[in-house]
């Protein structure tokens, strides 16, 4: 195991020089560790190596048969389902919450998640190490550089610790074959002690630009914005509202509605690179990294018979009739091609893909699905829509609901709606609300705004309430406690349900790891 370790950090570091571009890898396994950390070239490709590895692809990946892995989460809920989980049985047994029996069945996904986020950390850890050692003409690229290397050991740490717990902390890299490679698990709240200062060190140091001003490397913004959701998911509301106040007074903005069908702003999200909204983002090309089969998952299996480009369409996460009444019948979000469709008739052939069950039009790209088979569109991780939303709630809970707070509520509360009511009506109407009332207002608007992101199960386990939506009143969602409580396929939520198990094949390797409870 410490040789695999020591070599997947050569491998992912080991690009060449002159590769910039995140989307210009070529990997090269030749090098040994120390004699890499010897340029400015060397430095920048490593941290570039960053980009697409570890915690980032758990959200932005897809297959033909299991959604993105950070989608299993949600299917937790029950509220979204996935029409293959016969074969892929980790989400059968997320939707019915029978995970700690089959803790052996579901190791190899456990494994990916496991192993691709420490071979990041690893990574980071060694930018972490040797950036500082390399002399640069340009110190503000080399501290740049080190924040960026700090960002990502904070993201995959915070993937980890929300999806196992307590952790082997590791901030050295393993380089030799005499480091040590089998710790016990850290306590969480150690994990989110580096995670915090990491984020904090990357917000005082990186630059205060939109992304997409910044080449797509991460700036301050990002930084605040991830750090933001660490306070968030731990209760810290006074630090949250701090952060996410960073990301609202900044550059990026809301996009907005120039029409409610193809002009949206749900459709300009969907299909445009690059807007103001758009936080931080996964990048995609047809060339060297395409978005995989996420196009095809927005269809079900019928949709083969309507289009050429991809061999199979499958609708491997899909919202279910009871989740979709979280929308009042006013919210554009639920209209016909906006988050979600039912029909579409192929331009070029004529045939029409109709379902019963809502596939996510918020996943299509046009283009790929009609001719290259090939998605281009960037995924976004964070937008700013979600650091109002954060804003509002986390102001509500340290210091009350404001006028601040409220607007910062409503601006996205106005953007859905169809009957014109505007930020100033729903901004009045929400300060009225006593504080408990208002927090919930902000818990219903995320699970509208953030479902297809996969932000839902964060907020259940850290709110430990479990959103209850009415079958037949559309809008009225419910909260209560969340153990006890039955998802929408009628399990019963444990304490045992809040992590998943740590890889069998993991604890067999480092017999100093114990299995989380609950799991045999």
């Amino acid at each position: 195991m410490k040789t695999k370790l020591f070599l997947l950090l050569l491998a992912g570091m080991a690009l060449t020089t002159s590769c910039n571009k995140f989307l210009e890898e070529n990997p090269r396994s030749n090098l040994s560790l120390i004699s890499y950390y010897e340029n400015e070239g060397q430095a920048e490709a490593t941290v570039n190596a960053l980009y697409r590895r570890g915690s980032p692809l758990r959200y932005s990946t897809t297959g033909s048969y299991l959604g993105s892995t950070a989608s299993i989460n949600t299917i937790l809920t029950g509220y979204f389902t996935n029409s293959y989980e016969g074969q892929e049985r980790v989400t059968l047994f997320a939707r019915e919450l029978t995970r700690q029996q089959n803790a052996n069945v579901i190791s190899p996904t456990m494994n990916t998640i496991w192993d691709e986020a420490y071979e990041a950390i690893n990574i980071a850890n060694a930018g972490v190490k040797y950036i500082p050692q390399i002399s640069m003409v340009n110190e503000t690229k080399k501290n740049t550089l080190l924040a960026e290397a700090k960002f990502f050991r904070a993201y995959n740490y915070f993937y980890l610790v929300k999806t196992f717990g307590a952790l082997p902390l590791y901030t050295l890299p393993n380089e030799k074959l005499t480091d040590p490679l089998y710790l016990e698990r850290t306590d969480a709240a150690k994990i989110y002690e580096l995670i915090e200062a990491d984020l904090k060190s990357a917000v005082e140091i990186l630059p205060a630009k939109k992304f997409a001003d910044n080449g797509h490397r991460i700036t301050k913004y990002v930084a605040a914005m991830l750090l933001a959701d660490v306070y968030l998911q731990q209760g810290k509301f006074a630090d949250a509202a701090t952060n996410a106040k960073i990301v609202v007074n900044s550059p990026h903005k809301m996009t907005e509605n120039i029409d409610f069908k193809e002009n949206s702003a749900y459709n300009l999200l969907r299909k445009t690179d690059n807007l103001d909204e758009v936080i931080y983002a996964q990048e995609f090309d047809d060339l060297v990294a395409n978005s995989g089969a996420r196009t095809a998952t927005a269809f079900n299996s019928t949709a083969v018979s309507v289009f050429s480009t991809y061999s199979i369409f499958e609708r491997v996460f899909g919202p279910t009739k009871q989740f979709l009444n979280v929308y009042d019948k006013e919210d554009l979000r639920i209209q016909p091609n906006q988050f979600y469709h039912w029909s579409y008739t192929n331009p070029i052939n004529g045939k029409k893909w109709t379902s019963q069950d809502a596939g996510i039009w918020y996943y299509v790209d046009e283009q790929a699905l009609l001719t290259t088979g090939r998605g281009t569109k960037d995924w976004n991780f964070y937008r700013y829509a979600e650091a109002l939303l954060t804003a509002a709630e986390s102001i509500a809970k340290s210091t009350g609901v404001s006028a601040e707070a409220a607007g910062y509520l409503a601006q996205v509360k106005a953007r859905a709606n169809t009957a014109g009511k505007t930020v100033a009506q729903f901004t009045s109407e929400l300060q009225g609300l006593s504080a408990e009332n208002f927090v919930k207002e902000c818990w219903k608007e995320r699970l509208r705004e953030l479902p297809l992101e996969y932000k839902m199960w964060d907020d259940i386990v850290r709110t430990r309430m479990f959103p209850v939506i009415s079958t037949t009143e559309a809008g009225k969602v419910d909260f209560v406690p969340l153990i006890g409580a039955k998802n929408a396929s009628g399990a019963v939520f444990k304490e045992s349900d809040l992590l998943w198990p740590i890889s069998p094949d993991e604890i067999q390797r480092n017999n100093k790891l114990t299995q989380n409870p609950g799991y045999q």
